[in-house]
């Protein structure tokens, strides 16, 4: 790393991270779950399911909403020393340092389907759900203001996530271009050759 320079990874691909392991450890566990008949049967179970599904995702897109704005509307620009780090490094950081949680969301899901059928899994497929509307809302953010949102990696915490966390004191910005994620943190697309 350059004297002087931070490593900095994207605020939008942090929060998309969790997403697609959350949607599809949580479908899974759903269509395991509904095989199963359990206590309160497999109508009761996957109504339940369909509701904490809708409340998980808007919970989880809503959840600090006025820390990520505040952090965003201080937002500096970041040096020519700092380093931006790619999408790839920073999904699989989050994903190591999340590995052992989601797991142990995934079994709690599966192990939920004899209580009530498929609810803990479509819980979790909705907390998938919220990451990726949060992750679309910062992409908004991110192109109504012509800048990308960038956290310094020392201020995540150990799993790699929480870029809206205590230790995160400010974000910094690049031009729209910047990286190798679009705004909203998918990959992003290669322009077609003419």
């Amino acid at each position: 790393m350059a004297r002087g320079g931070q490593g900095l990874a994207r605020v939008a691909v942090v929060v998309r991270a969790g997403a697609a392991p959350m949607w599809w450890l949580g479908v899974i566990a759903a269509g395991v779950g509904v095989l199963v008949p359990g206590v309160t049967g497999r109508r009761i179970g996957v109504l339940a399911g369909a509701a904490l599904f809708v409340v998980a995702a808007g919970v989880v897109a809503y959840v600090r909403r006025k820390r990520y704005t505040l952090l965003a509307g201080t937002a500096a620009r970041a040096g020519k020393h700092d380093v931006l780090q790619d999408r790839a490094v920073t999904s699989r950081n989050w994903r190591r340092g999340h590995r052992w949680w989601l797991l142990l969301a995934f079994l709690a899901a599966l192990g939920s389907a004899f209580a009530v059928p498929a609810a803990g899994g479509l819980l979790l497929a909705g907390c998938g759900a919220g990451l990726w509307l949060k992750a679309a809302w910062l992409g908004r953010r991110e192109r109504a203001g012509d800048a990308l949102l960038w956290v310094r990696v020392d201020w995540l915490t150990r799993g790699a996530g929480r870029p809206a966390g205590k230790a995160v004191k400010a974000y910094r910005g690049t031009g729209i271009a910047a990286g190798d994620a679009a705004p909203g943190g998918a990959r992003r697309k290669t322009a077609a050759l003419v």
